[in-house]
């Protein structure tokens, strides 16, 4: 299952429109994720013309992103992978063990808050921030993730920057 994986969009302040790099990939995609900051529930409307879009809600988001179907945590299965879905997983230092408290039986979880792309294992879990495809503060560019989810199994996980 090929998976994309966004965060902290932004919209409309700082997505004004697909970066064009990620075009390609969302055509791809057999799922999207979004880790929370869409902002306005009008991107989310855009993603789902591409895939199915599961998404968390954020700190910045609207309330109409919530009522577009973003809770604050999710948990779901894609491809047999147990995936968790919080936007702000709180201070870096014991971030893993706290996501392991709230998604007991998550494989991989995605967040976003802090536009810092992260993909490591922390007290057994794979952690994943996509970072920001529009707003990179201080990252060298903006970034988002793919998946390659099969038969239970996080095949791959890659970070990607956009070009600026």
């Amino acid at each position: 299952m090929k998976v994309v994986v966004l965060s902290d969009t932004h919209s409309p302040r700082r997505w004004k429109g697909c970066p064009p790099a990620l075009l390609p990939h969302l055509e791809a995609a057999e799922v999207i994720l979004h880790a929370g900051d869409v902002c306005t529930p009008d991107v989310l409307d855009w993603l789902s013309t591409f895939a199915p879009v599961h998404v968390v809600v954020g700190n910045n988001d609207v309330p109409e992103v919530a009522e577009w179907g973003a809770p604050e945590t999710l948990q779901l299965d894609l491809a047999g992978v147990q995936v968790g879905m919080v936007h702000d997983s709180g201070q870096r230092q014991g971030g893993g063990s706290r996501l392991r408290g709230l998604f007991p039986g998550a494989d991989l979880v995605v967040f976003g808050h802090s536009h810092i792309p992260l993909d490591e294992t922390a007290d057994g879990l794979r952690i994943l921030n996509p970072g920001s495809p529009t707003d990179r503060r201080r990252q060298p560019a903006g970034t988002f993730a793919l998946l390659d989810l099969r038969d239970g199994v996080v095949v791959d996980v890659r970070i990607e920057e956009l070009p600026r």
